[in-house]
């Protein structure tokens, strides 16, 4: 399955947010990339995150952003 940039986009979007503190949620301002402005809104709209330009994780984004953390923490591990 070949993912196309929209997704890569909401994925990049859901890497930002620190899991170290669930207080800590993102703003994505109207000056952003629109690309960036775009994929936000489609995670709200997916009830990953609690507002349209960002805001919290909501319980399902914080199971879905651990994941998309892990999977890049690993895939940009380099071999020794």
């Amino acid at each position: 399955m070949l993912h196309n940039q929209a997704l890569l986009d909401e994925l990049n979007v859901l890497a930002r947010y620190n899991l170290e503190s669930l207080q800590e949620g993102i703003k994505v301002h109207k000056d952003a990339e629109p690309s960036v402005i775009s994929a936000t809104a489609r995670l709200f709209h997916k009830g990953l995150v609690s507002q349209e330009d960002g805001g919290y994780l909501t319980h399902l984004g914080l199971e879905v952003a651990e994941k998309v953390q892990s999977v890049l923490t690993i895939l940009c591990t380099e071999e020794k």
